[in-house]
């Protein structure tokens, strides 16, 4: 059964947090916290737990689309293009924020990536989810547990989220109760801004 580690957004425990980096270094899956839904995630540098996420979603890990939850605006610049000041702008307004975007990726890029020209990056306003990357060192592979079909508490209930992951990843983090809307995903690898998918985010700053 997973560790179930109880941490306060407002003033996350820096002894709990280690801990979840710990499991995160050892190659472990964590369900974490953001400013929407809930997250699962690994370390983007452990080959073996990022095909663990992608079998869990029943996908082909090159295939996949997962997020790159970073700390900051300079956590990204490791994974993508160097990127134009118009671009800087919407960044630096939307987030951190409940905002996914789609940048170009650069060549260091871990390999299980190199194909894909494109990666999500979010830089979640949630302070558990920030302090577990900073403490990492570098950002999480993430995906949501969000499941239309289900009751909606088993994604957004803390202990429920344990009851159904519980034996199939190895931490949950209860940072209370989480959003049921997703993030509001946005295109930036082309000319203009691209609204994929409209989510918590307001769309009206682009």
């Amino acid at each position: 059964m997973a560790q179930f580690i109880k941490i306060y957004p407002d003033n996350p425990s820096e002894k709990e947090i280690d801990k979840v980096v710990k499991v995160l270094r050892e190659g472990g899956l964590v369900i974490y916290p953001t400013d929407t839904v809930y997250g699962l995630g690994c370390d983007i540098t452990n080959s073996k737990a990022l095909e663990r996420i992608a079998k869990i979603k029943g996908i082909k890990l090159d295939k996949a689309n997962f997020s790159f939850i970073c700390y900051d605006l300079s956590n990204i610049s490791d994974y993508v293009k160097q990127i134009d000041t118009a671009t800087f702008k919407i960044l630096k307004k939307a987030l951190p924020g409940p905002y996914t975007f789609i940048l170009p990726g650069n060549n260091d890029l871990p390999k299980e990536f190199k194909k894909k020209k494109t990666v999500g990056i979010r830089v979640p306003d949630n302070n558990i989810a920030r302090e577990i990357v900073r403490k990492l060192g570098n950002p999480i592979v993430s995906t949501s547990i969000y499941d239309e079909d289900e009751l909606l508490e088993y994604t957004t209930d803390p202990e429920l989220i344990l009851e159904k992951w519980g034996n199939t990843v190895d931490l949950v983090i209860d940072g209370g109760y989480g959003d049921n809307t997703a993030s509001t995903v946005v295109d930036l690898s082309g000319y203009e801004p691209e609204i994929i998918r409209e989510g918590k985010g307001d769309i009206d700053i682009f």
